[in-house]
């Protein structure tokens, strides 16, 4: 049965205050995430660490992969643009040109 995810609840930071032992309880029990507010306006958020792990975890993946487009990047610095953008139009008529020959034919 898949997990049910997360209530999120908006409080201000007086109610989180208020409550902060049921709040705690909630959280840890992933039957809620709190965004707290202080006049009117989101400051922080209260999360489980199973949450702040899966965040953790998703924020170093995205910075690997962005490493890798960079250094993608680096390796034609020194290339003139417009000789990218013909190397790459090429490359894309090759690979449509390839599709069309394999894709059946119809009558």
């Amino acid at each position: 049965m898949p997990e049910r995810e997360p209530v999120i609840e908006t409080l201000e930071a007086t109610d989180v205050c208020a409550r902060w032992g049921e709040i705690l309880d909630q959280v840890f029990h992933r039957q809620t995430r709190v965004v707290v507010e202080q006049s009117g306006a989101p400051v922080v958020a209260v999360i489980s660490v199973e949450d702040l792990e899966r965040f953790t975890r998703l924020e170093r993946q995205r910075r690997e992969r962005f490493q890798a487009l960079a250094d993608s990047w680096a390796a034609f610095e020194d290339v003139d643009p417009a000789r990218v953008e013909q190397e790459v139009a090429q490359a894309v008529a090759s690979a449509r040109q390839k599709l069309r020959e394999r894709a059946p034919r119809t009558p």
